[in-house]
């Protein structure tokens, strides 16, 4: 008899290392994912006509910015000859490649929408972007008067030739390729010209003869090209090709080489229009001898070419987006709120004496915020304000207009200014300067390390002492963008809070060389210990049969060490929800490594930008919120803050009805999936979710 074969158990997923590069996804691949979902809400047909339109500018905005910091950087690393694999195991020369692969569909999608869609629905609405051939003859003598008045005097025709050579073009500058013929003894010759497109005049210019209740425009570009015979006299103008150029833009300071931070920095903004070509856009169309030399004077390749069908520069859509009228054209207008308790509220300090208090911008108001600094340096009995200050407003921010206030009125104001804040460096300089002229403490805080955090800290002698008052934040102190931002604020008197913002500003401002903090997670001192730590304590509870999850709201996910603590937590069964609303390199659902991690992504009205944290901890939860994403830069290479929610009414409030809620949103919700592609989700039959509009709704109710 034969024998019988034993049973075999069942299989098992083979273990694999943790830093298997199979298990990360590409940080620049999964940028392009999010700008992706950006375009997604232009193709929205559910979403106003001009807000579609607006979410085209932000995809060639977000574009803009990618190439001039994130693509610079890896072709640094080429010229550097850096052939060091990232955490998905590709070598920068393959991130170029794959990036200009997977941009060229988007790009594709995006020209469709705007030139087969969005134009014409916008013709229909009455606004109309018009070739200056296409207008009637009877306009034709308006536009040319604005051309000999307005533009013929700025342009500046460059000749390239033997004689000329090749003009530097700057950052993101529109320019015009233009091929003429000269008629000689010889024969007939062929010139190269550029001209730069002015940046001073607007790029829409519009027809004053319009229909009456519609608004004609015609684009400055086909302006020029239909008057090139103007500039070129006693040449034959063949042709013109619109192109455009992108450079790196990062600020490359040696500050411990700088005596004058301040100083240095403006010299690098100087040099930020002259930085290494990362980037050339050229119009359908130009001839392929053209496009060869403008590659070879840019010093770059064909993969670096982008060829477009239409609008070069999307980010100058938001003229027309902006148009006064057309209220039907945009999401219906909101108020945001006021808490009730604040509502006749004369004294802050008193409301924040009384308990925490916690807003939710922009459903609810920004004006406390802007309240609480103002009221510090008006109040008598304020002693001192601190505050880290990243982006403001710029020239007329009301925060910082009440810092000069207080400085006037005898208070001890120190305020760190970052002056490396990407692209807004000349606004925080501005500041910076007026500040220090008017005797305010102002400090740049540690060389080779940005300052992101968002805290005040206000000192106030009161009838039992002195009392410290705290503002901590997700986001900027810049009351504009709080209108379309989403973010939290914290306003807290907790004397350990009190003790820990005291301790921070001191190694800020002085020598102070802090190792640890009781409460606060401070980059780099704290914050990735604690984090790290946090994590790995809810697998021991998960091992141990007691309550554990982990709950966590960012901007982006991209460090590897973080992740392989998420993946050890999930697989010690931990349930890990992470909503992360740009580049995410976690691979969820993996089989036994990160089977209970799910990642959703909201691209809505407005821009998620909060990051809470929180985690079950053996049925004793821990609320967190503050201002570092989970990448290295913010965890080593910044001063961040994240603040324990210790009041459990509000940590209650952002776990029950505000991550709960954004959980539950199948409207505006997608879902990463493990190839790295995003699904969005959709109600199937229940009650649809838009977490936005719940929030809104909740503001109204107030």
């Amino acid at each position: 008899m034969l024998s019988q074969p034993k049973p075999q158990p069942a299989a098992q997923a083979p273990v694999r290392p943790l830093d298997d590069p199979s298990l990360y996804f590409s940080r620049e691949l999964s940028w392009l994912e999010f700008n992706e979902r950006v375009l997604e809400e232009a193709l929205d047909e559910g979403t106003p006509l001009l807000e579609r339109l607006r979410f085209v500018s932000i995809y060639g905005t977000n574009l803009d910015e990618f190439f001039m910091v994130r693509v610079a950087a890896i072709k640094q690393q080429i010229e550097a000859q850096v052939h060091k694999r990232s955490e998905d195991g590709r070598t920068p020369s393959e991130h170029v490649l794959a990036i200009s692969e997977r941009l060229r569909v988007s790009l594709a999608r995006q020209m469709r929408l705007l030139n087969e869609t969005l134009l014409p629905e916008m013709d229909r609405a009455g606004i109309r972007v018009l070739r200056v051939a296409d207008l009637d003859e009877d306009r034709r003598p308006q536009l040319d008067r604005i051309f000999d008045e307005r533009v013929f005097p700025v342009l500046t025709p460059l000749a390239v030739d033997a004689g000329h050579p090749f003009p530097y073009i700057s950052n993101l500058s529109l320019s015009l390729a233009v091929e003429l013929e000269e008629v000689t003894a010889d024969g007939v010759q062929l010139h190269f010209a550029r001209i730069k497109i002015p940046q001073t005049l607007a790029r829409f210019v519009p027809i004053e003869s319009a229909p009456e209740g519609e608004q004609w425009f015609v684009l400055l570009e086909d302006l020029i090209a239909q008057h090139l015979h103007a500039l070129f006299p006693g040449m034959q103008v063949r042709e013109s090709y619109l192109f455009r150029v992108t450079r790196d833009a990062d600020l490359d300071v040696q500050e411990d080489e700088a005596d004058d931070l301040l100083a240095a920095i403006e010299s690098e903004l100087q040099r930020r229009r002259f930085g290494e070509a990362v980037r050339l856009e050229i119009e359908r169309g130009m001839p392929e001898y053209i496009r060869d030399l403008l590659l070879d004077a840019l010093d770059l390749s064909a993969s670096d070419c982008y060829e477009t069908e239409g609008l070069i520069g999307l980010g100058d859509l938001t003229t027309l987006v902006n148009l006064p009228g057309h209220a039907q054209l945009h999401d219906p207008p909101f108020t945001p709120a006021i808490p009730k308790r604040l509502i006749g509220a004369g004294d802050l300090f008193a409301a924040i004496r009384e308990s925490d208090m916690l807003l939710h911008h922009p459903y609810e108001s920004f004006d406390p915020v802007v309240q609480f600094v103002r009221q510090s340096a008006e109040d008598p009995r304020v002693l001192a304000i601190k505050m880290t200050l990243y982006r403001t407003s710029g020239k007329d921010s009301p925060i910082v207009r009440a810092l000069l206030d207080a400085a006037e009125n005898g208070k001890q104001v120190a305020v760190l200014i970052e002056l490396k804040a990407r692209f807004d460096e000349e606004n925080n300089i501005e500041w910076a300067r007026r500040l220090e002229r008017a005797g305010v403490h102002v400090v740049y805080g540690f060389a080779g390390i940005k300052t992101h955090a968002k805290v005040t800290l206000v000192v106030r002698q009161e009838d039992d002492g002195i009392r410290r008052y705290m503002h901590f934040g997700t986001g900027n102190y810049n009351e504009k963008t709080a209108r379309f931002y989403t973010d939290l604020s914290l306003f807290t008197a907790r004397p350990e809070l009190g003790t820990d913002a005291s301790e921070l500003f001191n190694a800020l401002t002085g020598f102070s060389k802090v190792t640890d903090y009781e409460d606060l997670l401070v980059a780099p001192v704290n914050m990735r210990r604690e984090l790290t730590a946090f994590i790995e304590r809810e697998a021991d509870h998960a091992r141990a049969g007691r309550p554990a999850g982990i709950r966590a709201k960012l901007n982006a996910i991209t460090d590897g060490e973080l992740t392989r603590a998420l993946y050890r937590a999930s697989q010690a069964g931990v349930p890990i929800d992470l909503l992360v609303r740009g580049m995410c390199v976690v691979r969820p659902g993996v089989p036994g490594v990160s089977e209970s991690i799910t990642v959703r992504s909201i691209v809505g009205r407005f821009l998620e930008h909060s990051r809470v944290f929180v985690f079950e901890n053996g049925g004793d939860r821990a609320t967190f919120i503050g201002s570092a994403d989970w990448m290295g830069r913010n965890l080593d290479r910044r001063v961040e803050t994240i603040v324990p929610v210790l009041d459990p009414f509000l940590a209650e409030r952002i776990y029950g009805r505000i991550l709960a809620v954004l959980l539950a949103d199948n409207v505006k919700s997608r879902e990463l999936r493990p190839d790295g592609s995003y699904r969005r989700l959709h109600p199937q039959g229940q009650a649809p979710v838009d977490a936005q509009q719940v929030f809104l709704g909740q503001a109204r109710a107030l």
